[in-house]
């Protein structure tokens, strides 16, 4: 037996109206529709729901045992076409990306994209650039969705994310410095060398940057703070130091005085697409899968 949403909201109407023509109008049909739709509910059920005479209509004892469970079902269906339509406007929503420096390596970002675009097609994607003073760019304070970020992030238990790419460390530093006529350096080369950080505010990822989980002795004398790739790049010219930079990124600087050179003695950087720990929207779940897949084939 296979009952109808809509023959149980025919049923109910009559039930509350106890009136078939004051049901049809409620329901917007014709009453003799109504009653024909009501006699074939009757019939795949095996007994008669109401007891019709010339002045009234009435529930019978199945017809009210039926109705209580009926409006359950008719409500509990109307919650689901809720659940339905606000997991329909999550799909055709928009997700802010959030970075700090461009995630397009090696066609990375649109192959995510396009894999995302595939299992979203009506969502739309706004890239949002952060500044370097903020380490989640974007996502601790809420104003992105996912973010492009380097590891470590502050506070990773806060965090879920997907690797998309490992990259040598590189160092960059004057085309003028004794160093840079070399193929590649070694990182104790490196020890004496005033280095420019980011800001304190990105804590552990400034840390990364100037390698201190690889240094031995003290830290490194700091020849000033960098907040933007344009700053990285004056610094650079001006001499006040050198830096390490992701391969990938080696581009963004590697203009007229300046050059990047391989590093020995330093493991790789990872770039990741991370979200809030707690953020469960289908959005963002599938964004995060696109990421993966498009990781899992780079790998």
């Amino acid at each position: 037996m296979d009952v109808h949403g809509r023959d149980l909201r025919y049923f109910v109407a009559v039930a509350e109206e106890l009136h078939f023509t004051r049901a049809a109008e409620r329901l917007y049909v014709s009453q003799p529709a109504l009653s024909k739709q009501v006699r074939s509910l009757e019939r795949q059920l095996g007994a008669p729901l109401f007891e019709r005479d010339r002045t009234r209509v009435r529930l019978t004892p199945v017809g009210a045992a039926l109705l209580p469970y009926a409006r359950r079902v008719l409500a509990d269906w109307e919650e689901a076409r809720d659940a339905m339509e606000r997991a329909k406007a999550e799909q055709a929503a928009v997700l802010v990306v959030g970075m700090s420096t461009s995630p397009a390596r090696g066609g990375l970002l649109p192959a995510i994209r396009s894999r995302f675009t595939e299992a979203c097609p009506e969502a739309t994607v706004r890239l949002r650039q952060i500044g370097w003073e903020d380490a989640t760019a974007g996502l601790a304070d809420g104003s992105v969705d996912v973010a492009y970020v380097w590891l470590p992030v502050p506070a990773p238990d806060r965090y879920t994310y997907v690797v998309v790419a490992e990259e040598p460390r590189l160092v960059a530093l004057p085309q003028t410095h004794p160093l840079a006529v070399r193929e590649s350096v070694d990182f104790a080369d490196l020890l004496d060398e005033p280095f420019l950080a980011l800001p304190k505010s990105t804590g552990v990822l400034r840390e990364y940057w100037l390698a201190l989980d690889e240094r031995p002795g003290g830290p490194p004398r700091i020849g000033a703070e960098i907040a933007s790739t344009d700053e990285t790049y004056e610094a650079l010219v001006d001499g006040r130091g050198v830096c390490l930079v992701a391969a990938g990124n080696a581009p963004l600087i590697s203009l007229g005085g300046v050059v990047t050179r391989p590093v020995h003695g330093l493991s790789p950087s990872r770039l990741a697409l991370a979200a809030r720990a707690d953020d469960h929207r289908p959005l963002v779940l599938d964004y995060l899968r696109a990421a993966r897949r498009v990781s899992n084939l780079v790998g």
